[in-house]
């Protein structure tokens, strides 16, 4: 075990609970289930009850699939295509900023999560204890990690929102 595993240990581990707190938030918080269903209701996200159980299941799902370092390119795409909506529908309009509620800690998780998928989940993860020395374990990380985490979070991403995402018309003063 080497100082480069903890580190990568150490990123997988904050980014993936992280993730899978604001999922489990939108299940057991307040409002639960039917609060997370109106506000992505009100977002333009419909239906929103739909979207609350894919938000909060795919938060939680690649949350810990990301900590864990199991099949680590889909979790992070997870976080791709999970951070695009966010960013799109809701901190967009706001500028980059976090301080004004912009995109920026999206575009943070999202491009660790990448950062994890391309440098690989690291010796303490479930991909090297399951995979390591296959040649699936090839798939798991470098130019494939990264290709797989940005094709496939891009299109769930984007997909999401051309099918689903009809912002509500903005209404006049």
């Amino acid at each position: 075990m080497s100082a480069y595993d903890v580190g990568v240990l150490i990123l997988r581990v904050v980014l993936g609970l992280t993730m899978a707190a604001h999922g489990y938030n939108k299940f057991f918080g307040k409002g639960g289930l039917k609060g997370t269903a109106g506000w992505f209701d009100s977002m333009g996200m419909r239906p929103g009850m739909f979207h609350a159980r894919i938000a909060a299941s795919t938060e939680m799902a690649a949350g810990i699939g990301l900590a864990l370092g199991l099949l680590t390119p889909i979790p992070a795409a997870g976080f791709v295509a999970l951070m695009l909506v966010a960013a799109w529908t809701v901190h967009r309009a706001n500028g980059f900023f976090i301080v004004k509620e912009g995109w920026e800690y999206n575009l943070v998780l999202a491009a660790s999560a990448v950062g994890i998928a391309t440098i690989g989940a690291g010796k303490i993860s479930l991909d090297h204890l399951l995979f390591s020395g296959s040649g699936f374990y090839d798939l798991l990380h470098g130019w494939w990690g990264l290709a797989i985490a940005l094709v496939l979070g891009l299109a769930g991403g984007i997909g999401q929102l051309v099918i689903f995402y009809r912002p509500p018309a903005k209404t006049s003063a």
